[in-house]
């Protein structure tokens, strides 16, 4: 029997996993990468081998620019601040149960991979306290675990409830507040009109409750332990290696053109943003309407920030806190946000010795996230509250880096805008990567639909 091959556009976690995933399912893959490395836009970066200008090239082809920097980012390039820090393109936690999924697929290599977990916190005046206490979800149990517990047959019935409607059935108490938070966190989204019920909660269920985790060195980590498993095990990666084109013929995926040489497989899988499929492959093999649905999709946004402190309280290390600014004026008015701790912790390997990195980010919509004016909103709303859990922090900032991203999910999963299936409508095209019907969004997404497509295929 003939070895099938297999063609994955894109060395992004989606690709990575499907390629791994594929291998173990004995088919011959080879993945097409047009930058210089894997990872995507889940990319780490180690700051101190790049200049001002390397820096905001790579940021630039991930849909991110610098809004803001304290000092300019000439200047912290200039006197060296960078140097040994490790910074990802945009801010990326992991949600819960993925890991076992990471853990399944790697196997006796996913020993590589420190994994470090966080349950989520809040500022409570005089305290740091965690988000959901046992009491408090003790008190949410009758509604919650129904809602998580529910067949598919109800969650698709909830899918076109939005939020707002099960916040107003079921908000009471610190329910109201966790119905208020969590979804905008899980969706990336601020506008709680948008925000399907029953895909939170058929993302919670996914995430198993379980808060969020990020691994040691950054995110770079788990696309190069994929990449090394990929390559030991027979896969090709090909890097500055763009497509250049989709070969389709009789409504038929049969390769790509990579520097202007054919490649013939048996199947294409694009692990690309889907809104620029049609600059690889030629809109007239696929129906009008699915050509016009792609191009509309809109992705989500966010504000990140990156604070380089030189004195930290030992009790925040590893923790996680999340927060709502209220009436800031973004779509849905109020805005949810998360400042990470984990990324402090010295034995992270993100920051040098007796420094400390901390990550945070602040939603908003692609829109917003090139509009100065609401960036700067953003921005203060950050700052606020880190200081509410510093007060003192910018006497020992060293630097700070605001990316703005406006891709920061590929495409946002709402009731309005429905991401697509991993099937295209021409044989042997798939889509994966994080703009794909899978559970999730972002890293999670990316990789659910890795494993989905594995099903999919024979």
């Amino acid at each position: 029997m003939t070895t099938k091959r297999v063609c994955i556009i894109g060395a992004g976690i989606g690709g990575l996993t499907a390629g791994a995933l594929l291998i173990q399912k004995g088919y011959s893959v080879d993945i097409f990468e047009r930058e210089d490395t894997v990872g995507g836009r889940a990319r780490s970066i180690q700051m101190s081998s790049h200049t001002h200008d390397s820096y905001k090239a790579i940021l630039s082809n991930s849909f991110t620019h610098i809004a803001f920097s304290e000092p300019a980012l000439e200047e912290i390039v200039r006197q060296k601040m960078f140097e040994g820090y490790t910074l990802d393109v945009g801010f990326h936690m992991i949600g819960g149960g993925i890991i076992e999924k990471l853990r399944s697929t790697l196997q006796d290599d996913f020993t590589d991979i420190t994994i470090y977990h966080s349950r989520l916190h809040e500022q409570k005046n005089s305290h740091f306290g965690y988000f959901v206490t046992t009491a408090d979800k003790l008190s949410m149990i009758p509604n919650i675990v129904r809602l998580l517990l529910a067949g598919e047959k109800t969650m698709k019935g909830l899918d076109a409830i939005p939020m707002t409607e099960t916040i107003q059935k079921y908000g009471k108490g610190k329910m109201k507040e966790v119905l208020e938070l969590n979804p905008r966190l899980i969706s990336t989204i601020n506008n709680l009109e948008y925000i399907s019920t029953g895909e939170v909660f058929r993302t919670q269920r996914d995430m198993r409750l379980r808060g969020v985790f990020y691994p040691q060195h950054g995110l770079q980590m788990l696309s190069d332990t994929l990449a090394e498993y990929i390559k030991k095990h027979g896969g090709r990666i090909h890097v500055k290696s763009p497509v250049e084109k989709i070969l389709i013929r009789n409504k038929r995926a049969e390769g790509v053109i990579v520097a202007k040489t054919t490649h013939l497989f048996d199947y294409v899988i694009s692990n690309t943003l889907v809104q620029q499929l049609f600059t690889l492959a030629d809109t007239e093999h696929f129906p009008p309407e699915y050509v016009t649905m792609m191009k509309a999709l809109q992705g989500t946004g966010s504000l990140c920030a990156y604070y380089a402190l030189t004195t930290i309280d030992p009790r925040l290390l590893g923790k996680t806190f999340i927060f709502i600014e209220r009436d800031i004026g973004v779509d849905g008015n109020d805005a949810a946000g998360m400042i990470d701790f984990i990324s402090a912790k010295p034995e992270t390997g993100l920051s040098p010795p007796e420094h400390y990195l901390v990550q945070a980010y602040i939603i908003c919509t692609p829109r917003e996230a090139v509009e100065k004016e609401t960036l700067k909103k953003l921005k203060h709303a950050l700052d606020r509250n880190l200081a509410r859990i510093i007060p003192d922090y910018h006497a020992h900032l060293q630097w700070a880096v605001y990316p703005a991203v406006w891709h920061l999910d590929g495409v946002e999963k709402t009731i309005r805008n429905t991401k697509p299936d991993i099937q295209t409508p021409v044989d042997n095209l798939y889509l994966i990567g994080d703009c794909v019907k899978a559970s999730g969004i972002g890293i999670n997404c990316a990789i659910n639909s890795a494993l989905a497509l594995q099903d999919l295929l024979p």
